[in-house]
């Protein structure tokens, strides 16, 4: 199974709706706390572009946030990329 990283915060509904759906393909997310850690959310923002969380990785992969992650689950797709 690929390696998940996620950036996140401890009150994004968004990052645990993410978390469940990854928990569910059996995939354990390496999370980022971004609120725990401001360094980390520079180098996120760096990396991505992008200032909201989550952003995820799968692998070498920047999937995006939850949307983009729900997405590549509902075209059949994330199962792939978790296995790549």
């Amino acid at each position: 199974m690929a390696r998940v990283l996620m950036y996140s915060t401890r009150v994004c509904p968004y990052c645990r709706m993410a978390e469940r759906l990854l928990d569910k393909k059996g995939a354990q997310a390496e999370k980022v706390m971004v609120d725990e850690y401001p360094a980390r959310r520079e180098e996120m923002i760096r990396l991505t572009g992008r200032t909201s969380v989550p952003q995820i990785f799968i692998g070498d992969t920047h999937v995006g946030g939850y949307a983009e992650l729900a997405g590549l689950e509902r075209a059949g797709q994330l199962d792939a990329l978790l296995k790549s």
